[in-house]
């Protein structure tokens, strides 16, 4: 296939490039660059709604995962940034595939569990309703700027991406020097849910459903098997071969990261994959010590 990639340079459209170069797909990636020095870049501006259109023609498939990291403290402007990032780009680029000569066949985009809210133990699928928390309304709007390339005919999926694990980057990448050095710790009670996934299986998801037509809407891409915060802590620690005594109170989490603490690392989570599993995908690291093991390389 001839794909179309977004959000290239990030953790996961990194990984991703990998893996579908190693299966033979050609990869053409957005870039807000001004002038591209290489070959396989086109240029665009979400910002500013510039994409030529004669640019998004012909492409078989379309991988969306651009935005503004969500990482930082939540000030009034990073919050616009977040949001805006997700629903300019996302509408901008809908719009002007359902507009190209030839469509694709699919557009997978990401969006995120944070849908969800906070829902402390409840089981949730694709069928729940969202939540009412900043990233709930980010999300449901991130999924609503798809409506363009889902009424021109193309199979959108709208690709729920929870805590994603992976040692060069990201959540998990933040919390292993501390770790090491034997001072990490439950967060807040360590009662609220992580609905996590290796990042092999994350690219692994992607690449399932762009060949999958069952899919379609929404999507959960998390392992089979979520665990409370305190159940991660507890296997990162052993699997590091380090005490993990020194919890991290709720109250020092929302005065040192204010509403993104509150959402990132105390809102209880438990989403399972079901569409993933009805359409047959295998998780390569259904367990989250298999997958912290293999994601940190520890043998023993």
């Amino acid at each position: 296939m001839r794909i179309l990639l977004t959000g290239a340079s990030g953790l996961i459209g990194r990984a991703l490039q990998v893996l579908l170069r190693d299966q033979g797909h050609e990869v053409v990636c957005l870039t807000r660059s001004q002038r591209p020095t290489t070959s396989g870049l086109i240029w665009w501006n979400p910002y500013a709604g510039q994409l030529p259109p004669e640019s998004v023609d012909s492409f078989d498939a379309v991988v969306h995962l651009a935005g503004e990291s969500i990482m930082g403290r939540w000030t009034a402007a990073k919050k616009a940034r977040i949001l805006e990032s997700r629903v300019k780009g996302t509408r901008l680029l809908c719009e002007t595939l359902a507009g190209s000569g030839k469509r694709p066949k699919v557009l997978i985009s990401a969006s995120a569990i944070g849908y969800y809210g906070d829902r402390a133990d409840r089981v949730l699928d694709e069928r729940s309703p969202a939540g009412s928390l900043f990233l709930s309304e980010v999300a449901q709007a991130w999924e609503r700027a798809t409506e363009a390339a889902q009424r021109s005919g193309i199979r959108v999926v709208n690709l729920r991406i929870g805590f994603v694990l992976n040692r060069a980057g990201g959540g998990l990448a933040a919390m292993l020097l501390p770790f090491r050095l034997g001072l990490g710790g439950r967060v807040g009670t360590g009662r609220q849910y992580m609905s996590w996934i290796a990042i092999d299986d994350l690219v692994g998801a992607i690449s399932h459903a762009l060949c999958t037509v069952s899919l379609r809407g929404p999507v959960n891409a998390v392992a089979p098997h979520p665990v409370t915060n305190r159940e991660f802590t507890r296997t990162l620690g052993q699997l590091l071969h380090r005490p993990t005594i020194f919890p991290l109170p709720a109250f020092a989490v929302r005065l040192a990261l204010g509403q993104m603490g509150q959402e990132l690392l105390l809102a209880s989570t438990r989403v399972e994959p079901a569409a993933l599993v009805a359409s047959g995908y295998k998780f390569r690291f259904p367990e989250v010590e298999s997958a912290l093991r293999y994601t940190l390389n520890v043998t023993g």
